[in-house]
């Protein structure tokens, strides 16, 4: 893998680290798409650092067993904002 590849990597194993934050929010942060940070942390992390792969992979655990409440949420958002405008 060519150096830039393996620094962006690690970069954005580092900062989900940092902040706990989602793939979605972390390829937003970075100018990427989705499937890429995806890529890049789920398979390539594992082949240039295991230890920070192990990091990332808890953190992505939570995530996903978290991302349920999250779209609860935000469809509770939704409906809020619907009603407000339905009202005015």
């Amino acid at each position: 893998m060519a150096d830039t590849l393996a620094e962006r990597v690690i970069e954005t194993a580092q900062y989900i680290i940092e902040t706990r934050c989602t793939v979605r929010e972390a390829a937003k942060h970075f100018g990427v798409s989705k499937s890429t940070v995806h890529k890049d942390v789920a398979y390539r992390l594992r082949e240039i650092d295991k230890p920070l792969y192990s990091g990332v992979e808890k953190v992505m655990q939570f995530n996903k067993s978290q991302r349920h409440i999250r779209g609860g949420m935000a469809t509770k958002r939704k409906y809020e904002i619907a009603k407000c405008n339905k009202s005015l």
